[in-house]
């Protein structure tokens, strides 16, 4: 009887998510697809929650930065991965024209920095302290770089100041920056393998840094004012002289979508991913080749009674 009345109040559920969409447009919402894994995964759970409460959904490939120009117009709608660590400055440039909503975090919690594997603080021996890396660049050479070290940074568009906190602290680096996520990682892949030289771009929520042994570099303390004002920090000529800022992983969108689609603003304000299921699912499509598709819809079988709750309120 519980099984049949359970069975009976999904039923209801569906209808009354279909009535409430049936009043909303039935235009797509557009949500914003980048290059690496975890975003992929992010975006489409939610596109596909979406498709469940009856809504149009549509998937649109777009820079990382980029991206804001299409939210302030409405060409695009949701962008599910907005980290604090680099586009915290964009997101609040957007949301101050008004054409932009911040609609929360989404359970994600962001490092980006950079991440060096332990064998190199054999050789580098001050680490992770970043002023060791003044007197052992020449330890991250490569036959292109030397004597300078190399430092593999994340694809341009994903933004990170990187070249300008080189500068910024007198390092000795060449920022060398990988042209998609697989490659960042393949950089790693390889140099471990080998034992050799390598410091590069890590973020968090990802595999690398429960496959690999390995620190992050202690950059000094980020500020907004480190940023933004160059009097500010160990360089008093030059900002960007500190390490990145740390925090949660953000839901941008187009301002309109509430008024044209407020059942799914609603649903996108509750949606929650913790960073343990989001390392586990981008480490089965990286390291285990399932699709990301195939990890999406398995989240989604395993975690109906969760999601089921953000769209039947």
């Amino acid at each position: 009887m519980l099984k049949l009345n359970t069975l009976g109040a999904l039923a209801l559920s569906a209808i009354t998510a279909s009535a409430g969409w049936a009043a909303e447009s039935s235009d797509p919402i557009r949500l914003t697809l980048h290059d690496w894994s975890g975003q992929l995964i992010n975006t489409k759970i939610m596109g596909s929650i979406l498709q469940e409460a009856g809504y149009n959904v549509e998937y649109v490939q777009a820079d990382y930065i980029a991206q804001f120009a299409g939210l302030k117009t409405g060409d695009l709608h949701l962008a599910m991965e907005i980290w604090e660590t680099t586009g915290r400055e964009a997101l609040d440039e957007a949301t101050a024209t008004g054409n932009v909503v911040n609609v929360g975090e989404t359970g994600l919690m962001a490092i980006e920095e950079w991440w060096y594997p332990s064998y190199m603080k054999e050789r580098c021996p001050g680490l992770p302290n970043w002023e060791a890396l003044k007197d052992c660049a020449e330890e991250f050479a490569t036959a292109e770089t030397a004597p300078n070290g190399r430092y593999v940074g994340g694809p341009v568009t994903w933004g990170g100041f990187d070249d300008e906190r080189v500068e910024a602290l007198e390092l000795d680096f060449e920022v060398v920056h990988a042209g998609t996520d697989a490659a960042l990682f393949a950089e790693l892949e390889s140099a471990y393998q080998r034992q050799d030289p390598v410091i590069l771009w890590v973020y968090v929520p990802h595999w690398a840094p429960a496959k690999y042994e390995g620190e992050f570099v202690e950059f000094p303390p980020y500020t907004p004012e480190c940023y933004s004002d160059p009097s500010v920090g160990v360089n008093p000529d030059m900002a960007y002289d500190c390490g990145k800022p740390r925090g949660p992983i953000w839901k941008a969108a187009w301002s309109g979508l509430k008024d044209k689609w407020p059942g799914a603003y609603d649903i996108i304000e509750d949606y929650r991913l913790s960073n343990e299921e989001m390392s586990a699912m981008v480490g089965e499509a990286d390291l285990d080749g399932v699709e990301i598709d195939t990890v999406v819809a398995n989240w989604m079988t395993e975690n109906k009674d969760r999601w089921s709750g953000w769209v039947n309120q």
